[in-house]
């Protein structure tokens, strides 16, 4: 083949061209250029002779042999069956293997792990406890590069039935939902920043290059994707997590770790979040916590206390405290987010708006604050207009929050479509509009939500 077609494939890998003077063979040169230009076309079937030639006496050669053998022979394993497609699955894990052999700085253990487990899991090669051992030798040795959304969610899900085998307890159940949790949100975290840089871009009418493109575009499809696992995640764990299931445990093992920041951290994080927080223990984590590490989260705990008790002002006080203590713009987001929610359930519409706003003007990509506002919106349909049309029209503007959420957080865009569709089905309809001769014209709310909104033309 063509110079031409080996520099194509140096440009896309994107590695130096150091690694072709390591071929030993000459025939390696070529075939490496047939299957990479078969591969680019998706024509599978005759890249795979010249590939395996590659892969079978020069894996060292360059990435793409990788790159492509993967594309490789997952396309050949699912046209396959029998002893053909264990023979190709085969190879297909010792290649795994060989990538992090030949190109340890481009592969980490834990994307190696995580695809070997995979494969097993979807061609049904191993026992559940086997691929689950294997998850845990990358999650335990080599978390910070454990981030494929379908491993962590694997992980997690073939621990549960690890824990209904009689083969984990509990406290390790919860214990692994806690640190996958924290490593969703440590991807979360990063993808949020990249989202932020775009809506504000967006929001200033800028033009984006195509490098910015892409980089946004792959951010998007890996925040839905995490969004998605988060959900599949709290839906294995299920009643597993209950306060009846949660506090005898929890008091069981408090003496023995009321000084470990960490585990009072986790613990008073999942009463809180399934709303175990009236229960004594709730108390006694959030006074040890606030003891071992005064932080950002122990004051938010110690308002949630002070909620509890009816002590609004005190509640307030720590709330903002727990604010003004936290420094990483993610966790601020998160923080304000679940303090307006606790000011949503009680009725207190306006104070929670004002913290959902605030969550907005840390981190611009938060759908979740979005919906909530539009939640807020829905529920003083009843308190904004003078006629029952204008009451209603607040639905419209409900609808735009939500459709709001589903542009700038691609982790809520499913729900969020399906909320500003429920919210135009209860605004009103085409007849309505023709009857109030409304058409066109612009209603102006004079409730707390303000703003107006203009009726759509028929």
């Amino acid at each position: 083949m063509k110079k031409k077609g080996i520099l194509f494939l140096a440009g896309l890998i994107g590695i130096s061209g150091t690694a072709f003077s390591q071929a030993q063979n000459p025939e390696c040169m070529t075939n490496l250029s047939v299957f990479g230009e078969h591969a680019k076309v998706k024509n599978y079937d005759a890249a795979y002779e010249p590939w395996k030639m590659v892969f079978d006496n020069c894996p060292e050669l360059h990435p793409a042999t990788y790159v492509y053998g993967e594309r490789i022979l997952k396309d050949k394993i699912g046209k396959s069956e029998g002893a053909e497609q264990e023979e190709l699955v085969n190879t297909l894990m010792s290649m795994y293997d060989k990538e992090l052999e030949y190109f340890p700085k481009r592969y980490s253990k834990a994307n190696v792990l995580a695809k070997k487990a995979l494969l097993m899991y979807d061609q049904k090669t191993a026992e559940g406890s086997e691929i689950f051992a294997v998850l845990d030798d990358a999650f335990q040795n080599d978390r910070a590069n454990f981030s494929n959304p379908k491993a962590l969610y694997l992980y997690f899900s073939l621990m549960v039935d690890e824990y209904d085998a009689g083969n984990k307890d509990l406290q390790q159940v919860f214990d692994t939902y806690d640190a996958v949790n924290e490593r969703i949100d440590e991807e979360m975290a990063d993808l949020s920043k990249v989202l932020d840089e775009y809506v504000a871009k967006e929001e200033a009418g800028e033009t984006l290059d195509a490098k910015s493109k892409q980089s946004f575009s792959n951010a998007k499809i890996n925040t839905e994707s995490y969004g998605k696992i988060s959900s599949s995640i709290d839906a294995k764990l299920g009643d597993l997590a209950d306060c009846e299931n949660l506090i005898p445990l929890l008091e069981k093992n408090f003496e023995a770790k009321k000084n470990d920041a960490q585990w009072l951290r986790r613990s008073a994080g999942r009463m809180d979040g399934k709303d175990c927080s009236d229960d004594p223990m709730f108390i006694k984590l959030v006074e040890a916590l606030h003891q071992v590490e005064p932080s950002s989260r122990s004051a938010y705990y110690l308002g949630v206390l002070n909620d509890k008790k009816g002590n609004s002002a005190e509640a307030l006080k720590y709330y903002n405290e727990s604010v003004s203590l936290e420094t990483d713009t993610y966790k601020k987001a998160n923080t304000l987010f679940k303090i307006g929610v606790k000011y949503k359930n009680a009725g207190q519409k306006t104070t929670a708006y004002k913290y959902f706003k605030q969550v907005l003007d840390v981190q611009p990509s938060n759908g979740k604050a979005y919906l909530q506002i539009a939640a807020l919106y829905a529920g003083s349909a009843n308190e904004c207009g003078a006629t029952p049309f204008e009451k209603r029209a607040v639905y419209w503007k409900a609808a735009q929050m939500a459709r709001k959420a589903g542009q700038v957080d691609p982790s809520v865009k499913s729900h969020a479509a399906q909320t500003a569709a429920s919210y135009e089905g209860r605004a009103p309809g085409k007849q309505d509009i023709f009857s109030s001769g409304m058409a066109g014209k612009t209603i102006q709310f004079n409730c707390w939500i303000g703003g107006s909104i203009t009726v759509p033309n028929i």
